[in-house]
């Protein structure tokens, strides 16, 4: 597709409208923050956290609604490399990996760099092979991709079989990590804020589909990276004396581990395929923060990233993102600004947790003098830290941390106000929608494009199409809660769960269709039920002890059969057509008319022949 001056796609206020966006998040920490030293009710405090950023975000989502299909399916292909670069980053960390990725920087240590390897290795390998050439064909979901590239139904269907999954899985850690955050805010049973947290993501995104999601998502990645950096920096000046949280840690930690190993902390050696990151509720510190390998062994390590990488690179949540860019070339930029936006998330995150540790050490330290911590105390009485409260001396084994508590334990153990430790819970919250939402749009579009639709080619009405989905995200979002509420796991497995199918089953399919013209369809089922099929078997197998690899990189076991699959069908009856060989080329050709585009123009033209 054809586009003029940038001026023409592009709104160019956008700057001016996000700006008064983040406007508006300040001021309602700096309102919090006065009223908070002027005495208001805390409940009320807590209660204006979760309530106002959620209706601004609804009002975001529903002054963009729109009937046009080409809005609802893509945000009309104008969306900007930096705005969907960091839409990107959040949907991809979520608050899962912010949350809890922090308590696994916080226990695990250097081991849980695993995560930041495997995220940003995920999205270079996106922006390499995959991104610009899903870009140019312009598919609204991964289903359609396959089946327009390889002109199968069978295809499609099975296609959006398999990548409900993940996406499910990835939904209900969302929001079951979102319950216990909200809870934090304003006290209710975590069932209830699952309910309403489905219901706000519903509102928000069923107007204007990937349109809404994109602007409100922008406006939630913006309260992520606002509050996060800006909690961070705080403690980091009133630590270090330095603005720079993801630096201002190395001197620390070089004194850190000497002194943990000094209080009771030992040298830890596991397996080489352990992966043992900390689970759900409260653990002790057992090993120092430097040490490399010991809470993931060096063959885990590397199939983590290879799982993590694999998984992110062909998230069917993830990449249809890249369609809403006005051009391939705007779509390998986006695909820079992602990495840059989630790279500086974790090393945030891992920057907190290496000022927690230092915190946690000043707890423990056999010379301190006097009685513990009065921050202690605070924490406990809030669920985030947990010891015996008649002691006067304390050890690592005896100070237990809450996980998903750590990000929140941070400004609570330097002094800083309420305000501080209300604005990170409302930017955890933030993270869950965008991610939740993302995946929520994503798999309705899945439903009503590819499930409805998916055994015809012939294009329904826009309007048909639009209706459609819009009911759909309404049904997605619910199951979603459900899922949440009868089958509570620890959202952070549920995540590493997911994207391990994901790149066992999408991995090798979507590698091959564009760089292997050899590929059939048949080939590609195979691939996809293979694959998927072998990443479910070993989960399963691992959970219930029978494989010796962890259940959450198990799943890229299926990756290989899946590659062999593909491949040896395609070896064994070839039959590759012309038109998908036509496709293959013109998908490879950064330039030019978009591939989806044109074929849902032929076969309007040809209905409109028939009737």
């Amino acid at each position: 597709m054809a586009f003029g001056a940038r001026a023409r796609v592009v709104n160019p206020r956008l700057g001016i409208y996000f700006s008064i966006f983040a406007a508006l998040f300040t001021a309602l920490f700096l309102l919090v923050l006065i009223f908070e030293q002027l005495r208001l009710s805390e409940a009320l405090l807590q209660a204006a956290f979760f309530a106002v950023p959620i209706l601004i975000f609804a009002g975001i989502g529903l002054s963009v609604g729109s009937n046009d299909a080409l809005n609802y399916f893509a945000a009309g292909r104008r969306v900007p490399a930096a705005y969907t670069g960091l839409l990107l980053a959040a949907s991809s960390l979520g608050g899962t990996l912010v949350v809890a990725g922090t308590g696994a920087f916080f226990f695990a240590g250097f081991d849980a760099v695993v995560l930041l390897m495997g995220i940003l290795t995920g999205f270079v390998v996106m922006a390499i092979v995959l991104a610009p050439f899903y870009r140019k064909f312009g598919a609204f979901t991964v289903p359609s991709y396959l089946g327009g590239r390889f002109e199968s139904r069978a295809l499609r269907i099975v296609a959006a079989v398999v990548v409900a999954v993940p996406m499910l899985l990835v939904l209900s850690a969302e929001l079951h990590i979102g319950a216990g955050v909200a809870s934090r805010l304003i006290g209710l049973n975590p069932n209830l804020i699952v309910c309403v947290l489905a219901f706000a993501i519903a509102i928000t995104t069923a107007a204007g589909g990937k349109r809404s999601l994109t602007w409100a998502g922008v406006a939630q990645s913006i309260a992520l990276f606002l509050a996060l950096l800006g909690v961070a920096t705080t403690v980091s000046v009133i630590v270090t004396n330095l603005p720079i949280p993801q630096l201002a840690n190395g001197p620390m930690v070089r004194g850190l581990v000497r002194n943990e190993i000094n209080e009771g902390l030992q040298l830890i050696k596991v397996w080489p395929l352990a992966f043992d990151f900390p689970g759900e509720g409260f653990a002790a510190l057992v090993k120092p923060y430097t040490q490399p390998f010991g809470s993931v062994g060096t063959f885990g390590f590397a199939i983590g990233t290879f799982a993590i990488a694999t998984g992110i690179s062909t998230a069917p949540w993830l990449l249809p993102r890249v369609a809403a860019s006005p051009s391939v070339y705007d779509a390998r930029k986006a695909l820079g600004w992602a990495t840059v936006f989630s790279g500086l998330a974790l090393l945030t995150i891992s920057s907190v947790a290496v000022f927690m540790r230092d915190v946690a050490l000043e707890a423990v330290v056999s010379e301190r003098l006097g009685p513990l911590p009065k921050w202690l105390f605070d924490a406990a009485a809030v669920h985030l830290v947990s010891f015996d409260q008649t002691v006067t001396r304390l050890g690592f084994s005896g100070l237990k941390f809450d996980r998903d508590g750590v990000l929140f334990a941070l400004p609570i153990a330097t002094g800083l106000p309420q305000a501080f430790y209300y604005v990170l819970l409302a930017g955890a919250l933030a993270a869950v929608l965008v991610a939740a939402s993302s995946t929520t749009v994503s798999l309705a579009a899945i439903l009503g494009e590819d499930v409805v639709q998916g055994m015809s080619w012939e294009p329904v009405a826009p309007q048909a199409r639009v209706w459609i989905t819009r009911g759909f995200v309404g049904v997605v979002a619910a199951c979603g809660a459900i899922l949440a509420m009868i089958a509570p796991t620890d959202p952070l497995r549920l995540v590493l769960w997911a994207l391990s199918i994901t790149g066992a089953s999408l991995f090798p399919v979507m590698i091959l269709s564009v760089w292997w013209k050899r590929l059939t369809a048949n080939a590609a089922v195979a691939g996809l039920v293979t694959g998927f099929g072998a990443a479910a078997f070993a989960i399963l197998l691992s959970e219930v002890g029978a494989l010796g690899v962890p259940s959450p990189i198990a799943g890229i076991l299926g990756l290989p059969l899946s590659f062999a699959a593909a491949i040896g069908i395609s070896i064994l009856r070839p039959g590759a057509s012309r038109h998908a060989l036509e496709i293959v080329r013109d998908i490879r050709v950064p330039g030019g008319e978009i591939i989806y585009d044109r074929q849902m123009q032929r076969l309007q033209l040809r209905k409109h022949a028939r009737t």
